[in-house]
C-alpha cells in the first residue's frame, strides 16, 4: 500500500506531499489540472522509463519519493533477499532526474538499477489506464492475461516449462550450429588436436632455448677452444721458458732489494700477486682442457632441437612462453568443445527426446489453460452483467492452426465478445466500444486483483465513455475492489467520486507567472460542492448540490 508520495520540480508541480489511506481514494479536478502527472510520478517510482524532460522548467533536479508498506508476497521476499534489501516496516523508493541526464534510483537508501526497480515495482502498484485499454485490443497480450488467471500450480508449471524451454532452445541452437558448420568444425578440431599433439611432443621448457644456444656455440667452436687453452697453458707453464717461471725469477730478484726502499717493496708485492694469479690461471686452464670432449652426436642433437623450436616459433609464437600459452588455449578449447566423434548424432537424439518432452509439457499447459479459460469466461460474463452488459457473452478462443513451441507453450488465444443477442462472437478489437472496453477492463481487474496480491491499484480514467446506471455500477465495482486493495482512482464521474473513502481535489493556479498544481484533501462539505460541480459542470445549482448529497449518502449507506 502507498503511504506517502512526495514530488519536487516535476512537470508543473513544484512541491507536493500527499498521504494516502486504505480503501478508495478519488482524485478529481478540472481537465489539465495535473491528475495524470501524479499518476506518471507513481509509474516512474514503479520503474517506468523517465528522462530530464520531466523536470520543471528552470529546475536543475526533480525528485520523486514514495513510501510503501513492505510487500508481503512470498515472491517479493525472495526478490528482496536476492537483491540484498533488508526487510523493514516500509519500503522507500526514490528517483532523481537531473538536467544533465542523470537518473538515480534508490530503494531504502540503496542505489539500484532501473531494471531492478522495475522488478520491485511489480509488487508495489498496478496502474490501469488507457494503455491497458490498448492491451485489450492487442490479441498477443491475451495469453498473458489468461495465464494471470491461472492458479499457483499452473504458474509453477509454467515457470518450469519456461526453464525447460530455455534449455531446449540452447540445445537446439547447439545442434544447429554443429550441423551448419560440421565440416569446418571437424576440420578445426582436427587442426587444433594436431597442433596440441605437435607442441606436446616437443616437451618445451621455458628457458631451454638460451641454454641450447650456448651449448651449440661451445660445440661448434670446440677446436678453437682446445687450441686457445693449449697455447695459453704452454705460455704459462711449458718446461722451457714460460711466463710463470719468468715472473718467479723477477719476484726473487726484487725481493732481494725490497727492504731498501718502500717502492721496491710495493713492486715485490705486485709481482708476488701476479705470480699466484698466474699459477691459479694455469691450473684452471689445465682442468678445462682435461674436461673438454668433442661429442659430435650431441652437436647434432642440439642443432636438431633448436630447429624444432624454430619451427614451432614460426607456427605458434615468437617465444617458448608464447607457444606454451597457445597450447593451454587450444587445449581448453578442445576440452570444452561440444563436438566429439559421433556426438552430433547423440545430440540429435537428445534434442528429439527433449522436443517430445516439451510438447508433453506444453500439452499439460494447454489442458490447464482450457480449464482456466472456461472459468474466466463464466466470471467475466458475471462481472459484465453486474456492469449492465446483461447480454454480453465472452469467449477465450484458442487458435486451431499450425502449432509451434514458444516460451509459453503452443497456445495462441484471443478474446471474443458479443454484446447483443443474436449477434455472432467477434474478436474483441472489432466489437468493443470505449465504454465497453472500460467495463471489460474493470471486470478483468475485479477478477485478477483477488489473485495478484498487489495492494495498490490505480485506475486512470477507466470510466471513460460511460454514464448513468453504468457509471454507478462501475463505481460500485471499483469500491468492491477497494475492500481488499488500496485503490486510487482518477475520475470525472460523480458516482465514482462519491463512493470513495477519501477525495483529493487537484487544481492548477498561476503564481508569479508560473503554473502550479496543488492538491488538497476535501472535507465532507467540500466533497458535496466538488461532486455537484462534476454533476453540473460550470454552474452549481441547489438541485445539483442536493443530488451530490444524495450520492454521498447512498455511498455511505452501502
Amino acid at each position: 500500500m502507498l503511504l506517502e508520495l512526495s514530488i519536487q520540480n516535476f512537470a508543473i508541480i513544484s512541491n507536493l506531499h500527499l498521504s494516502f489511506h486504505e480503501g478508495m481514494t478519488a482524485l478529481t479536478g478540472e481537465t489539465g489540472a495535473g491528475k495524470s502527472i501524479i499518476i506518471d510520478a507513481m509509474g516512474l517510482l514503479a520503474g517506468g522509463r523517465g528522462s530530464s524532460d520531466y523536470l520543471r522548467q528552470g529546475a536543475d533536479k526533480c525528485r520523486l519519493e514514495g513510501i510503501f508498506e513492505w510487500p508481503q508476497q512470498a515472491e517479493f521476499q525472495l526478490l528482496s533477499e536476492e537483491l540484498g534489501v533488508d526487510e523493514e516496516e516500509v519500503l522507500i523508493v526514490q528517483r532523481d532526474f537531473t538536467q544533465s541526464g542523470k537518473n538515480i534510483c534508490r530503494v531504502n537508501g540503496r542505489t539500484v538499477t532501473l531494471s531492478v526497480l522495475r522488478q520491485i515495482g511489480l509488487f508495489l502498484v498496478d496502474i490501469q489506464g488507457q494503455n491497458e485499454h490498448q492491451e485489450l485490443l492487442q490479441p498477443e497480450k491475451h495469453l498473458s492475461l489468461l495465464d494471470g488467471f491461472g492458479d499457483e500450480q499452473f504458474k509453477s508449471e509454467l515457470a518450469d516449462y519456461r526453464e525447460a524451454y530455455q534449455a531446449y532452445r540452447a540445445l537446439e541452437n547447439q545442434v544447429r550450429t554443429i550441423q551448419e558448420n560440421e565440416q569446418l568444425y571437424v576440420q578445426r578440431m582436427d587442426m587444433l588436436q594436431f597442433q596440441q599433439e605437435e607442441i606436446a611432443q616437443a616437451e618445451l621448457m621455458e628457458d631451454e632455448e638460451a641454454q641450447l644456444v650456448d651449448e651449440r656455440e661451445k660445440l661448434i667452436n670446440y677446436q678453437k677452444i682446445v687450441d686457445a687453452l693449449s697455447q695459453s697453458y704452454a705460455a704459462l707453464s711449458a718446461e722451457e721458458a714460460n711466463s710463470v717461471d719468468g715472473v718467479s725469477l723477477a719476484l726473487s730478484e726484487v725481493q732481494g732489494i725490497a727492504h731498501l726502499d718502500p717502492a721496491y717493496e710495493k713492486i715485490s708485492e705486485t709481482i708476488q700477486s701476479a705470480y699466484y694469479l698466474l699459477q691459479d690461471a694455469a691450473a684452471d686452464i689445465s682442468r678445462q682442457a682435461d674436461n673438454l670432449e668433442l661429442d659430435e652426436g650431441r652437436l647434432e642433437e642440439v642443432v636438431s632441437r633448436l630447429e624444432t623450436i624454430r619451427q614451432l616459433k614460426r607456427k605458434y609464437g615468437e617465444s617458448i612462453p608464447v607457444i606454451l600459452a597457445y597450447y593451454d588455449s587450444i587445449s581448453k578449447e578442445i576440452s570444452e568443445s561440444a563436438y566429439t566423434e559421433g556426438q552430433l548424432e547423440q545430440l540429435e537424439i537428445e534434442l528429439a527426446e527433449k522436443a517430445e518432452e516439451m510438447w508433453r509439457l506444453a500439452e499439460k499447459l494447454h489442458v490447464k489453460r482450457r480449464a482456466s479459460a472456461h472459468r474466466l469466461e463464466k466470471e467475466i460474463v458475471q462481472e459484465l452483467k453486474e456492469l449492465y452488459m446483461e447480454h454480453a457473452q465472452f469467449e477465450v478462443r484458442f487458435a486451431n492452426g499450425d502449432k509451434h513451441l514458444t516460451a509459453t507453450g503452443f497456445d495462441d488465444v484471443e478474446f471474443y465478445l458479443t454484446t447483443n443477442p443474436g449477434e455472432g462472437m467477434k474478436p474483441l478489437v472489432r466489437v468493443a466500444s470505449g465504454g465497453e472496453l472500460s467495463r471489460i477492463l474493470l471486470a478483468l481487474k475485479s477478477i485478477f486483483s483477488r489473485k495478484q496480491g498487489i495492494t495498490s491499484i490505480v485506475f486512470d480514467e477507466v470510466d471513460t465513455g460511460v454514464s448513468g446506471r453504468v457509471a454507478q455500477a462501475i463505481a460500485e465495482k471499483i469500491a468492491k475492489i477497494a475492500i481488499n486493495s488500496q485503490v486510487l482512482c482518477i475520475t470525472h464521474l460523480p458516482q465514482v467520486a462519491a463512493v470513495a473513502d477519501n477525495q483529493y481535489f487537484i487544481e492548477k493556479a498561476i503564481h508569479d507567472g508560473r503554473t502550479e498544481t496543488h492538491v488538497r484533501k476535501l472535507p465532507q462539505a467540500e466533497r458535496v460542492t466538488e461532486i455537484a460541480r462534476m454533476l453540473s459542470g460550470a454552474e452549481i445549482t441547489d438541485l445539483t448540490v442536493e443530488h451530490a448529497r444524495e450520492l454521498l449518502s447512498l455511498a455511505h449507506q452501502s
